[in-house]
């Protein structure tokens, strides 16, 4: 099972992420993370990501592609995967369905969440209020100003996912402002194998 979760910054992604993995077995991959193994592990791609990083530049999209690809040849991501943080625009996705191809490959499912974006402003400050109840340090990116940029950015780069998926047959569209609980059973229901 091959998933990637969509869905503006608060949505519920990590959270149902998370579930997924617990209730499949499917190692979640975030690309942020795996750019610092590859960076750690000095892989070719890895040093490549370094050196770009060092500059301050943001990482191509190929370096990226290029560490997804090495990372699901890993055997804990061999049966499946659920991507994280990638693709975020069309031109991501494009690059990732030819590597997909080149490996002999697909993506099972595309799910997003759909959620009211002004909804969404209270449930960061929840969890800015949840996280400081249990003594955590709070994401720099959770407050209103910060998380007002990220749906624009969101909104302009990678809301166009929607479309893309959904004209290759693979979006499901869940209303992400259902109970947690509900959103979860509706994804075991999507991701249910189906009869032949």
């Amino acid at each position: 099972m091959r998933l990637i979760l969509l869905g503006p910054p608060g949505a519920g992604k990590g959270t149902q992420s998370a579930r997924i993995v617990e209730q499949h077995g499917l190692p979640q991959l975030s690309t942020g993370d795996m750019l610092r193994a590859a960076v750690a592990a000095g892989t070719p791609v890895g040093l490549k990501a370094k050196d770009v990083m060092a500059s301050g530049g943001l990482v191509s999209d190929e370096i990226v592609v290029g560490i997804v690809a090495d990372r699901i040849e890993e055997p804990d991501a061999r049966g499946g995967f659920i991507l994280d943080g990638f693709p975020r625009t069309v031109p991501q996705a494009e690059a990732l369905d030819r590597m997909l191809a080149e490996k002999g490959i697909g993506l099972d499912a595309v799910i997003e969440l759909k959620v009211d974006e002004n909804a969404l402003v209270d449930r960061i400050a929840k969890r800015v209020a949840d996280t400081l109840a249990r003594g955590e340090p709070v994401r720099k990116d959770d407050n209103p100003e910060a998380f007002k940029t990220r749906l624009v950015a969101y909104r302009e780069l990678t809301a166009p996912l929607s479309e893309y998926y959904a004209k290759k047959g693979l979006l499901r569209v869940l209303d992400g402002m259902q109970p947690i609980d509900q959103v979860t059973a509706e994804i075991a229901r999507i991701l249910q194998p189906q009869p032949a």
